[in-house]
């Protein structure tokens, strides 16, 4: 599901434009921010219709990932949480799933019995074995049109705009219920 709905960024002169009405729009950044969105979106959709081919969900998959890449070390919910960038609460609901599933297991830690574990089942492994030589080759060929220098520029150029945003900024307002 697209989480931008602009089909198409409009045209600069149309930027342009709008700056009469709104001194404070700048043309050339708002044209970047609209491509930065509409590929995001376009990148998200791509990687959710992977997913969704083997039957899982972008957040389930994150927390596999995470699980996959520690090499059979458990991690608490709240680390999992922490590195996926989501509440405990959406964090215990991900792993309730995966657990259903045969994924996941939790198990108490023996130095601190009051401490749940996370750990990857022998399914979980098997299922992110079978999944990942395709995603990474569905990565490389979203990738494929830049070459290794541009790929790396645009790594910096991301990190840059990451850099620039602040935590302390107030999350967007949410429409009225």
């Amino acid at each position: 599901m697209p989480l931008l709905m602009l089909k198409d960024v409009p045209r600069y002169e149309c930027l342009l434009k709008a700056a009469e009405r709104y001194p404070t729009l700048n043309p050339g950044a708002s044209a970047a921010f609209l491509h930065l969105l509409r590929t995001g979106d376009a990148v998200f959709a791509a990687e959710g219709a992977f997913l969704g081919g083997h039957e899982i969900s972008q957040g389930r998959f994150t927390v596999l990932m995470l699980l996959n890449r520690s090499h059979d070390q458990p991690s608490t919910p709240a680390e999992l949480a922490e590195e996926a960038g989501v509440t405990r609460g959406t964090m215990t609901g991900l792993v309730d799933t995966l657990e259903k599933d045969g994924l996941v297991t939790r198990k108490s830690d023996a130095q601190d019995r009051r401490a749940v574990l996370v750990q990857l089942t022998a399914a979980g492994r098997k299922l992110m074995g079978r999944m990942l030589p395709g995603y990474f080759a569905a990565v490389t060929e979203i990738m494929q049109p830049l070459n290794e220098a541009e790929r790396k520029q645009l790594v910096r150029l991301l990190q840059k705009i990451q850099g620039g945003l602040h935590a302390d900024q107030p999350e967007p307002a949410t429409a009225a219920r």
